[in-house]
């Protein structure tokens, strides 16, 4: 399955990466939640009007806004989010959608929803900004509360809405295999195979995990893919009322959002894409460039402990040796795990995972080198560990959020099929040239989705040239009779957006997970006057609420007035 690596927003990464370090260091945290209820809250939806080539049902549902419940553990878990600091609740609901958009009078399922209702007076009101913090995989509904406090100020013009999309948390979130048996598989193999036997135990594992996945949700697998929720999001939009979709997308949500934009460009409204996912991409490529991405994060990284610690930084002052450090050590583990919890060990899969995590923001590095300094010195593998469950949505009794199933679910809905084993061998030089520490283990990512069970279908449906009644923006056409996008080989949408208003793009210098390029050819993209692009010179996956004052004022004069800075512009 594929070996890409998805995001998760920064606040939640850290305030969760805290209480790991707490677990294995000893030290104390403490946090508040709300209760779950079931009262209607005081604001409602108005009733949706027509959808052309919906029926009426769905085009003209009213969402039932309710307190929200405690996250279910498919979404991350935990407790309620309660409040806002103003006293604003959290108000829940669900949208239903087709399940597939081709049949949109057949099956339905349901879509899980969040909102913060909007600070402003109802003239001053712009309306509804919806989110997507990336994955594949990432439940909005947990995220958007534990994010809130970075995007207080765009309520003062917005409602903030999230949603888990469809295959995600309480969105008919895919599950393939229960908790125990995941940690067993997590255990068994450790890392890529070194010889023959491995690989038939990697084809056995991947062949029991697709198994799974078919028995708990091969009705839906086909219709995961991201031009299914980019029509998703649009019926959001019409059912919250809204003419043109407002929009902040970050990592994987940027392509969310450009697949959006490109299958309705009269509906875009002010969108923000953050840590800008390549859209000329192949998933080898992808893969390729991420082993760089992470690799420049890691010696920027080395530079910056020895920087701190000197002689005592755990994997030395000097890059080349650095990177051997790292490619050593996590070659050792696949012959000598480490202790890691109770009888889990620290394998070079999980002991990856973990430094990646911490690679993601420049305020995870001391945590890196604790964690680097215990496992390499000291033998203990536990915090790494606990890193690495932190990324893969493990909670500390062992129960699994759903994002590793759907961001495979979606991945390869999007992609499927791949180059399997054969591929690695000729492409292993490129990953080790591309990342000296991670490219002999991420090389595997070219493997991708071998032996998936869903058909190349080409980008899909299309876009109609009807319009909603009372607005100026394009409805789709659902039934699929107007002209689709261009295929490219797979199942995903041809990015391509003439005649789209200015969409924000903003591309961090340092990114390593979807590095800068990427931004700019999601530009190219576009198409002309469609992208506008910022840079942020500086580490981390993401730019908006990382430090930058510049681009935090950029985003902000744009989406609560308008205000569309200059293309080019470079924040430090």
């Amino acid at each position: 399955m594929p070996g890409h690596h998805r995001s998760r927003h920064r606040g939640t990464r850290l305030a969760a990466l805290l209480t790991a370090v707490a677990l294995v260091t000893g030290a104390c945290t403490t946090g508040e939640g709300g209760d779950g209820g079931g009262e209607p809250t005081d604001r409602s939806t108005p009733t949706a009007r027509d959808y052309p080539g919906l029926p009426e049902s769905l085009a003209r549902q009213s969402l039932e806004w309710l307190a929200c419940p405690e996250p279910s553990v498919e979404q991350g878990g935990g407790e309620a989010p309660g409040e806002l600091t103003d006293g604003t609740p959290w108000q829940c609901s669900a949208l239903t959608v087709p399940l597939d958009w081709e049949d949109p009078g057949g099956r339905t399922i349901d879509i899980a929803l969040i909102r913060a209702v909007s600070t402003a007076d109802a003239e001053d009101r712009i309306g509804s900004l919806v989110f997507n913090f990336g994955g594949p995989g990432a439940s909005g509904v947990y995220t958007l509360p534990h994010a809130a406090e970075d995007y207080e100020e765009l309520r003062t013009g917005y409602d903030l809405v999230s949603f888990d999309p469809r295959g995600v948390g309480d969105s008919a979130g895919v599950v393939c295999v229960d908790d125990e048996r995941r940690d067993r598989m997590a255990q068994e193999l450790g890392g890529p195979p070194r010889d023959a036997a491995e690989e038939t135990l990697m084809a056995e594992l991947d062949a029991e995990y697709i198994a799974g996945c078919e028995e708990a949700a091969g009705d839906l697998l086909p219709h995961l893919t991201t031009a299914d929720t980019a029509r998703d999001l649009d019926l959001l939009r019409h059912v919250l009322g809204d003419g043109r979709l407002h929009y902040f997308g970050i990592s994987y949500g940027t392509e969310l959002g450009a697949a959006h934009a490109s299958l309705f460009p009269a509906n875009v409204g002010r969108a923000v894409l953050d840590a800008v996912v390549d859209p000329t991409t192949d998933p080898t490529e992808v893969g390729l460039y991420q082993a760089a991405g992470f690799q420049l994060a890691l010696e920027n990284w080395m530079a910056h402990c020895a920087a701190e610690e000197g002689a005592d930084c755990p994997v030395g002052a000097d890059p080349e040796e650095g990177s051997a450090v790292i490619a050593d050590f996590l070659a050792e583990l696949r012959d000598r795990p480490l202790p890691g919890d109770g009888e889990r060990r620290l394998t070079t899969e999980l002991a990856l995972t973990g430094i990646i995590l911490t690679l993601y923001d420049q305020e995870l590095w001391p945590y890196l080198t604790l964690a680097l300094d215990q496992a390499l010195n000291d033998g203990d593998g536990r915090l790494l560990l606990a890193f690495a469950d932190l990324y893969n949505g493990r909670d500390e009794q062992g129960r699994y959020s759903n994002q590793n199933d759907a961001f495979t679910a979606i991945s390869c809905a999007d992609a499927p099929g791949g180059r399997g084993i054969a591929a690695v061998e000729e492409y292993r030089e490129e990953f080790l040239e591309a990342s000296p520490a991670f490219g002999d283990l991420l090389v595997w990512s070219v493997t991708g989705c071998e032996g998936w069970p869903v058909p190349v279908e080409g980008s899909g449906d299309d876009t109609g040239d009807a319009e909603e009644p009372g607005t100026d923006a394009g409805a789709p056409d659902p039934a699929g009779d107007g002209d689709a996008p261009g295929a490219r080989g797979d199942n995903r949408v041809e990015i391509g957006a003439a005649g789209a208003r200015e969409i924000l793009l903003i591309g961090t210098t340092g990114d390593p997970a979807t590095p800068y390029e990427g931004a700019e050819r999601m530009r190219d993209a576009l198409g002309e006057g469609v992208g506008v692009l910022i840079t942020r010179e500086g580490e981390g996956h993401g730019a908006y609420a990382m430090g930058s004052d510049c681009v935090d004022e950029a985003v902000n004069d744009y989406l609560l007035s308008g205000l569309i800075p200059q293309d080019g512009l470079v924040c430090g």
